[in-house]
């Protein structure tokens, strides 16, 4: 496993510590390859129901290494014509380094703690929920280093908040704070300190856990397709899903579970595995 994070579970919940504090948590080249496969293999195992995205030190993330730039850029005398590909290509791959948060099956919070800045902008609005603490603070930062935010700022960013304020912190690179967050909705809730904001993210987490599973994906699929949709083709989308998931059984476990206290007899979500496994 990259020495960039750790996992931990707790029974149903993951946590995902961005750990490399003495860099600022600065994401480097290893990142972007071991931060999706680790995505991934947590939400194929079916058991975990909620991934908590956190961070160790000062500050929550300084964004992409520098040291990382010259693995995407490549040595572009050496490729010649075939150079702009190239970079698309890794560009593409990076891309995707964050659009496993989406895609995953279970909700993903972030608990935000002191600066997120470039890249950590762009990983944690593609969380389904963002949490931070008063003296978090976020910032396009790409515009200080002359370049252009292409990992997924602007289309994320723009879900969230209003073009005018994406624009000018796009062009300013300014910080935007916690309070200013929240108050734009690009954040839930604010707390006071690191442990503070990561108790609350776990407690969030747990309560979601406690949820039927295939209910909470479902969720998350509607949610984002609504999105990215009109309201006649997302009100057919979750008419068509509910007709094929929602199962009767799943209604009398959570009434029991409500009734009882006791935790929901739920059907986690299967398994992901290879095809040629199937059965095996």
């Amino acid at each position: 496993m990259t020495q960039q994070f750790t996992i931990e579970t707790d029974g149903p919940v993951a946590t995902l510590t961005l750990d490399r504090a003495e860099k600022r948590n600065a994401l480097a080249l290893p990142f972007w390859e071991d931060f999706p496969a680790a995505i991934e293999e947590l939400d194929k195992s079916g058991d975990i129901r909620a991934i908590v995205i956190a961070a160790n030190g000062p500050l929550f993330c300084a964004g992409i290494d520098l040291s990382a730039f010259a693995g995407v850029a490549g040595d572009r005398s050496k490729l010649g014509a075939a150079a702009p590909l190239d970079f698309i290509e890794k560009v593409g791959r990076m891309q995707r380094t964050f659009t496993v948060l989406e895609e995953a099956r279970v909700p993903v919070i972030a608990a935000v703690h002191g600066k997120c800045l470039g890249a950590g902008v762009d990983m944690v609005t593609a969380c389904d929920i963002r949490l931070a603490t008063k003296d978090a603070a976020f910032s396009v930062y790409e515009i200080h280093i002359g370049m252009t935010a292409d990992v997924g700022t602007f289309p994320r960013l723009l879900n969230h908040l209003p073009e005018g304020l994406v624009r000018e912190l796009a062009y300013t690179g300014r910080e935007m704070g916690a309070e200013e967050a929240l108050r734009y909705g690009l954040v839930n809730h604010v707390h006071e300190t690191r442990e503070d904001v990561i108790s609350a993210v776990q407690d969030m987490a747990r309560d979601i856990a406690t949820k039927a599973p295939m209910a909470v994906h479902g969720c998350k699929r509607a949610i984002t397709y609504s999105r990215d949709h009109k309201t006649k083709e997302a009100l057919d989308y979750i008419g068509l899903w509910n007709a094929s998931m929602l199962n009767p059984s799943e209604l009398m476990a959570a009434a029991a579970s409500k009734q009882s206290g006791q935790p929901g007899q739920f059907v986690k979500l299967p398994q992901k595995t290879r095809l040629d496994e199937a059965g095996s």
